[in-house]
């Protein structure tokens, strides 16, 4: 019985790593390919709709409305410099594409009753109904599409209608802005990865040791990315914001752990160990950290996944299943290229080309109760002002930035004809009067342009039967009727919010029951309820993961909350930029960059302060802070420039405003995790020095006790080897004293 408890687990796996480097090698090569194959599958998703919870109100209309009507694609369109009949030819043309199904002018909303004549002269259009439609020698037309926004068909129809209008026209609208997205997502995220990857690669030539080591760790990473893009093919479908953000954070946070790897085998083999001994050392030293940081990471990024607005899980999920692959990748795969590369890693091997100030560590000691004092007088007024900041929720605030063509556009037709915001009622098909005298209540509202349902643009006594039946199924499907409302704002503001509340209130005083109001604006509203409620419960989730893990690693209940404070002040001050900058912020970016900035930056807490204790065993507690931000600080500064500039690649690259907004935070969090890091946690871990191996040594000495039951009741006390913590207990033991 003895012999089967001397192999650990640990050493078998360790075994299998580095003598079966062949079988793992064709594995990964094998999971490259079919992932690469498998990422043309992965279709990426740009309606925020889809990810609202079947309980909210407009998603329940969303889906009644896409069962009786479907849910096609939309568009509008500004035609300049034409006449009247030109407008009408042109309406004409683009009606006839392939993938149109309906344009909405002059002639098919307020005049519908005309259909069959008009045209055969202008004077069948209402003069005072004109402007909506024709000003300053301008038309504007409303598209409806056969498929929806992000339909091939319906991208492929826009094509043709730029073709037909040329640099007559101005485009805006969902159809338009998907294209928009999905052309500049493809281009721009493969100028990002080549900046990122540039930028990363310089990094790390800066601070390594040999100019194949770079390479080594982009090959590692990369590996390891596309595995992750391809297996998320069993998702579905992913959003465009976890397409564009997902490959850069997972290369920017696990690049660490090839760099962990690495710098335990440079000190093996330094050491005078062969080079399969000293990756075998290697992984056994370097494992325990690679893991806690990794989990700390993963446990903070699935968090995401129980926001009920779901693209928080999808984000979530990818994340995590993207640090879990790279850890695979790191501690299986890489020891196998090591080995593989020591020839020409030697060959290659230089001087660092950039070392730190060797009094930083007396510079930072010096000041530790300056930059705790500071510190902690500027948190409080951070912590109240990030949760003081405009925030922007909805479709349009995530979608083209300034300085795109979308953008101008839209600028360009709200110049000339104002806002057009459309709402849509969907109300039961049971009582034409009852429809005529909301839609009549609802034209008098001052905020409303104006009103169409089938029942006040038909004349009186004109039955519906007439009307050709692309127009009524617009309209009427049988069981339920449609009002469209278009009213003078933008989809997202206070004004805008506060009309649809006003129009829904009407439209349930004539039908209590079994009606709906849905539209962007509708859609925000419930997106900014639900994103708020996600913030508060997925922000502390985030929080006790990460120092839940903390505490199984680090067997103390005090060292978790040190390792967190740095971090979460950091992320109270990246936060609080905006407001105190007077900028909007997107609060689906908040909200996830506040767990993306903790997830993948405790890393530096738990790194250092695995350091110290390291050194703390043999060193007072001022040498173990030097020596600890010796060993520490350039890692951490490795890692966090890699994340920072990862962030800023994003920013300065993307025209995409929610993709933009989370790289700048992301960016600016990662710089701002560096300085608490290496400024306060020094101080705190000094000030609470004696309180930590308080904690240690009492958990020490419970995990004795509960190890002796257990070999006492097994009989097996003499063969159970000893922890590292076991062993450390008795050092701590003699330093107590100390403090």
């Amino acid at each position: 019985m003895k012999n089967r408890i001397k192999t650990k687990p640990s050493d078998l796996v360790v075994n299998f790593i580095v003598n079966k480097s062949k079988y793992i090698e064709i594995f990964f090569a094998v999971m490259v390919v079919i992932s690469i194959f498998l990422y043309l599958f992965v279709k990426v998703n740009y309606d925020l709709t889809k990810y609202l919870p079947n309980t909210a109100a407009s998603k329940v209309g969303l889906n009644l409305m896409e069962k009786e009507f479907g849910y096609p694609g939309t568009a509008r369109i500004m035609i300049k410099n034409v006449s009247l009949y030109q407008a009408k030819l042109y309406k004409e043309e683009i009606e006839a594409v392939d993938g149109v199904d309906t344009v909405f002018w002059a002639d098919t909303a307020e005049n519908i009753e005309k259909y069959t004549d008009v045209y055969t002269s202008d004077t069948f259009i209402k003069a005072e109904n004109i402007q909506d439609y024709y000003k300053d020698n301008c038309a504007v037309m409303d598209i409806s599409f056969v498929k929806g926004d992000s339909d091939q068909r319906t991208s492929k129809a826009l094509d043709k209608i730029y073709e037909i209008v040329g640099d007559k026209g101005s485009f805006t609208g969902p159809a338009v802005q998907n294209k928009s997205l999905n052309e500049s997502l493809n281009k721009e995220m493969k100028s990002a990865t080549v900046i990122v990857i540039a930028v990363v690669a310089l990094v790390l030539i800066l601070t390594t040791t040999a100019w194949l080591e770079p390479l080594l760790f982009l090959l590692v990473m990369g590996i390891a990315i596309v595995i992750n893009m391809g297996t998320n093919v069993f998702l579905g479908e992913i959003s465009f914001m976890t397409a564009s953000v997902a490959p850069v954070l997972q290369m920017a946070v696990a690049m660490d752990y090839s760099i962990f790897l690495m710098h335990a085998f440079t000190e093996e083999k330094d050491a005078g160990k062969e080079p399969k001994e000293a990756i075998e050392i290697a992984i056994r030293q370097s494992a325990s950290s690679i893991i806690a940081c990794g989990m700390a990471t993963i446990i903070g990024f699935l968090a995401l996944t129980l926001m009920k607005f779901s693209i928080g899980y999808d984000l979530g999920i990818v994340l995590a299943k993207g640090i879990f692959i790279s850890l695979l990748t790191v501690l299986f795969l890489m020891p196998s290229l090591i080995i593989r590369s020591q020839n020409m890693i030697q060959k290659t091997a230089h001087r660092k080309l950039v070392k730190l100030p060797k009094r930083l560590g007396k510079g930072i000691l010096k000041i530790k109760y300056v930059a705790l004092g500071l510190a902690i007088f500027l948190a409080v007024p951070c912590f109240i002002a990030k949760d003081m900041n405009s925030f922007l929720f909805g479709n349009s605030a995530v979608g083209a930035g300034e300085g795109t063509q979308v953008y101008k556009d839209e600028q360009e037709i709200d110049r000339i004809f104002g806002r057009s915001n459309m709402l849509m009622a969907l109300i039961p098909d049971d009582s034409n009067i009852k429809e005529k005298e909301l839609s009549d209540e609802l034209g008098k509202l001052s905020y409303v342009k104006k009103v169409t349902s089938l029942e006040n643009t038909l004349p009186e006594g004109i039955p519906e039967s007439i009307i050709p039946n692309r127009i009524t199924t617009q309209l009427h499907s049988g069981k339920y009727a449609r009002i469209l409302i278009y009213i003078r704002t933008r989809e997202e503001s206070d004004a805008a919010f506060r009309y649809a509340d006003g129009i829904k209130a009407i439209v349930q005083k004539y039908y209590p029951q079994h009606s709906s109001l849905i539209g962007a604006t509708t859609f925000t509203q419930d997106i900014k309820t639900i994103l708020t409620r996600d913030y508060t419960f997925v922000d502390k989730l985030s929080l006790i993961g990460v120092v839940i893990v903390a505490v199984i690693v680090f067997k103390s209940l005090l060292i978790p909350i040190l390792l967190v404070v740095p971090i979460e002040i950091a992320i109270f001050f990246n936060m609080a930029v905006p407001y105190f900058m007077g900028e909007n912020m997107i609060f689906m970016g908040y909200i996830i960059v506040s767990c993306i900035q903790l997830a993948a930056t405790v890393d530096y807490s738990i790194l250092m302060t695995n350091y110290y204790l390291e050194y703390r065993m043999h060193l007072d507690k001022r040498e173990a802070i030097l020596e600890t931000i010796w060993a520490a600080v350039p890692p951490i500064m490795n890692s966090g420039l890699i994340l920072s500039f990862a962030g800023y690649t994003l920013y300065f690259t993307s025209s995409i405003a929610a993709i933009g907004a989370m790289g700048h935070l992301i960016g600016r969090g990662a710089l701002m995790s560096i300085a608490m890091v290496v400024l306060l946690l020094p101080a705190l871990l000094y000030i609470f020095d004696g309180r930590i191996y308080k904690h240690i040594s009492r958990m020490n000495q419970l995990k004795d006790k509960a190890r002796k039951k257990l070999a006492d009741k097994l009989q097996l006390g003499e063969v159970l080897p000893k922890t590292i913590e076991d062993k450390s207990s008795e050092s701590l033991e003699g330093l107590k004293n100390e403090n």
